[in-house]
């Protein structure tokens, strides 16, 4: 169950120009269940992309890494199977799960970009994708006798332990007209993205230069995806890219006095779909904001942050609403910050004072903080008291359903 995460609303999620999806099911893992996705662009779209940094990445990232050089027009997207610890034989699959798509689409295999995400270590049940894949761009091109999916189905096809889709909209106005952007992500476990969500995709009808738009990915990723953890593993899969179609028939450069107001939407956009994600967190009954300021550096401020966020001790404290808040001291301790002066530290849990000088505060009492505790939505609030640098990062509790969801993952 997530954490004070609202279902997105079909009506509330915005069309985009240019583009054409559909979600349908193959019963790659599980019958009757939306867990294929094929999105189509129009020949002005430019897309961008970031990618996991886990060495045993997946078959389908490394095509898409590659793919991205080409002009990509297509996205294809399964759950419940990863592709990922598959050899020679994942890579062949994911580009001939590519050259299907682009036979039906009228396009070259390289400009498909693959993703696939769930169990690791086992190979794509290829009848079952060419036959998800048939079944969608019949879809699309109106052989089915069906319209097209909504955003809503789309968030659906690419869940795999998500308790719920995750999807936003942002309505803007540029230079006296009305764009558009839509992102739909995934992700519950195995979460602490070094780049990017296990899944996450976002379009607009703006016109950009992909490089404008690769740039703008990176600054808002450091500020979403990369301030996430939820287990601290970072997945193999991890991909998140973004399609910029043009059909708007506006263009935007960084130089445009109206780009500070598309980045902002952008960057917010990605921080409501990051954070959708640990509120839905494997098992979570709490969201947590960990904020760490007056650090060296930005980097110093995030090791912090992280410490907190990835110590299973603090993490099953908050589920219990046990103000065993020396465990956040201790990981601060060990976060590997060279030449840290404990006895400048303050630390705050949703604006109450708990630890200063080296030690509790004289102010502060276990009741106070159990209630702290027992709040859904809870700040820990760093001070370190050495530098003008701050950071973020959003994490969730450690239940024991958590156990329970990952023992029973493959079943």
């Amino acid at each position: 169950m997530s954490v004070n995460l609202p279902l997105p609303r079909a009506d509330d999620l915005l069309p985009i120009a240019g583009l054409q999806l559909r979600a349908v099911s193959a019963g790659i893992r599980k019958s009757n269940r939306l867990d294929m996705l094929v999105v189509q662009f129009g020949p002005t779209t430019t897309m961008a992309g970031v990618f996991t940094q886990n060495a045993f990445c997946a078959a389908p990232v490394l095509l898409c890494r590659q793919h991205l050089a080409s002009a990509p027009l297509a996205w294809l997207v399964n759950t419940g199977c990863a592709n990922a610890g598959t050899g020679e034989q994942g890579r062949f699959d994911a580009l001939q799960s590519c050259q299907w798509l682009a036979e039906s689409l009228g396009l070259q295999p390289e400009q498909v970009l693959p993703f696939s995400t769930g169990v690791i270590l086992e190979h794509l049940p290829m009848q079952k994708m060419q036959a998800g894949i048939q079944k969608a761009t019949q879809a699309l091109q109106g052989q089915a006798g069906t319209a097209g999916s909504t955003w809503l189905e789309a968030a659906q096809a690419i869940m795999t332990t998500d308790t719920q889709p995750k999807a936003a909209s942002r309505r803007i106005q540029l230079k006296g007209q009305t764009i558009s952007l839509t992102g739909i992500s995934k992700g519950a476990g195995m979460i602490r993205p070094n780049m990017a969500t296990m899944l996450g995709f976002v379009a607009t009808d703006l016109g950009l230069e992909q490089a404008h738009l690769q740039a703008l990915m990176a600054k808002a990723t450091d500020l979403s995806f990369n301030a996430i953890t939820v287990d601290g593993d970072t997945s193999t899969n991890d991909s998140f890219v973004c399609a910029a179609t043009g059909a708007s028939g506006l263009r935007l450069t960084p130089q445009d006095t109206d780009w500070p107001v598309f980045e902002q939407a952008f960057i917010d956009l990605c921080q409501e779909l990051a954070q959708a994600i640990v509120r839905d967190g494997e098992g979570a009954t709490k969201f947590i904001t960990i904020h760490v300021q007056c650090a060296k550096s930005s980097h110093e401020a995030r090791q912090v942050a992280y410490a907190i966020g990835h110590s299973p001790l603090v993490k099953t404290a908050f589920f219990a609403s046990d103000p065993n808040l020396g465990r956040i001291l201790a990981a601060i301790g060990y976060s590997g910050v060279p030449g840290l002066d404990v006895s400048a530290i303050e630390l705050r849990l949703n604006g109450l004072l708990v630890a200063q000088a080296g030690g509790r505060a004289a102010s502060y009492t276990e009741e106070a903080g159990k209630a702290a505790m027992a709040e859904s939505e809870i700040t820990v609030g760093i001070d370190l008291h050495r530098g003008s640098h701050q950071a973020t990062v959003w994490t969730c509790d450690f239940s024991h359903d958590y156990v329970s969801i990952n023992a029973d993952y493959r079943s």
